[in-house]
């Protein structure tokens, strides 16, 4: 629900044959579920179902997600429903329905139905689209240089933490002195119109350092014992850094960011766009700060407050951070060369998750407040 500037909500439904534990909106771990900045786990090859055989046939059936949800006042209704065809391709049919609505100087009801399939092989990925409203046609590839991380295996208790200390990644070369080290993947999009008669494209790259520094938590355990870094217990030799770099020839429009991890609760970000064609530029710059519940406050479970250490924690092992002393709030800050300043709150009130922001316009004397936004949101599953 979003209380301002204007009253409205919605209420949505997810259904998979996959086992869903997302917990409800007030045991769920915080950092899953905002948008923030993160480095993604090292891309692998993705794993098929085991087979499932009884009396000589085989059983079992490819996994499917079913969405809903349904905008109040408006009435907009979106569906999208997943199936996965292989260990490697994915199907997506979303369907959208705006009743009474005025969409680009378009009265009434304006419904759409998009297709989509997927191809991830680990170290290339494409997708494929189509969109009935329009009669888009669209083509995306990404590639990623390097080798491919291996699968992620059960972990193994009688495997010490100390025995695989002296591990190396897969992915992991000798230190380079004077420089980040990481990975890099380009990726190009381009897509047709033949209704409107037009077309379009782009072209990214992006570079991202290593070690990784906040795997999926799906895939990792909450223990500190699987090998994703040879300094889980220890100081990052670099801070957890993306750079990206993207051009629209069509448009003009380039753009460059830049972000890292500066601390263990701090993030920063820069973001340069330009026009080649109109020589209209914007600077902006944001920041993430993580807001954690102190841990002489912390009395519940097993621990002893006394034993937690005045030091901050090492950097790498988020996932101990959240369990030592747990995230409950954030704080991201946005500003640019248009006299845009964003200021916005996300945190947890019982058993809601709620988000308080304002934007303002510090060039207008008369309006300096643009928009105050307030967004609740509370969710279950069973």
């Amino acid at each position: 629900m979003t209380a301002m500037p204007s009253l409205n909500g919605s209420v949505g439904y997810i259904f998979t044959s996959c086992d869903l534990d997302v917990k409800g909106s007030g045991n769920v771990q915080f950092k899953n579920m905002i948008e923030r900045f993160r480095v993604y786990d090292q891309p692998r090859r993705p794993e098929g179902k085991e087979e499932e055989w009884a009396g000589g046939e085989r059983v079992d059936t490819r996994d499917y997600l079913l969405y809903g949800r349904l905008y109040l006042p408006s009435g907009r209704l979106d569906a999208l429903y997943s199936t996965r065809l292989s260990s490697t391709v994915q199907a997506l049919v979303a369907a959208v329905s705006h009743p009474s609505s005025n969409v680009l100087g378009r009265s009434g009801d304006v419904s759409n139905i998009m297709f989509n399939l997927q191809h991830d092989a680990g170290k290339w990925c494409t997708e494929y689209s189509y969109s009935a409203d329009d009669g888009m046609w669209g083509l995306r590839v990404l590639h990623n240089f390097g080798r491919l991380g291996l699968p992620v295996e059960p972990t193994d208790d009688s495997l010490t933490t100390e025995s695989r200390a002296g591990l190396k990644r897969v992915d992991e070369e000798d230190a380079v002195e004077g420089g980040l080290k990481g990975r890099v993947s380009a990726g190009a999009e381009i897509y047709i119109s033949a209704k409107e008669k037009s077309a379009g494209g782009s072209i990214g790259l992006r570079f991202t350092t290593l070690p990784d520094a906040t795997p999926p938590s799906f895939q990792v355990p909450s223990s500190s014992s699987l090998p994703l870094s040879r300094a889980s217990k220890g100081q990052l030799s670099q801070p957890p850094t993306t750079i990206t770099a993207l051009f629209n020839p069509i448009l003009g429009h380039m753009s460059g960011a830049y972000s890292a991890q500066v601390s263990r609760d701090l993030c920063l970000s820069s973001r340069f766009d330009f026009n080649v064609y109109s020589f209209e530029s914007e600077w902006t710059m944001g920041a993430e700060w993580w807001m954690r519940r102190s841990p002489s406050a912390d009395t519940e479970g097993d621990g002893d407050p006394a034993t937690y250490s005045l030091s901050p924690p090492p950097l790498s092992d988020t996932n101990d951070l959240d369990t030592r002393d747990e995230v409950h709030g954030v704080v991201k800050a946005r500003a640019s060369t248009n006299n845009d300043v964003s200021l916005m709150w996300e945190g947890r009130v019982r058993n809601m998750l709620v988000s308080l922001g304002v934007v303002s316009d510090f060039s207008s004397r008369s309006k300096p407040i643009k928009a105050i936004g307030l967004e609740l949101s509370y969710f279950s599953s069973g």
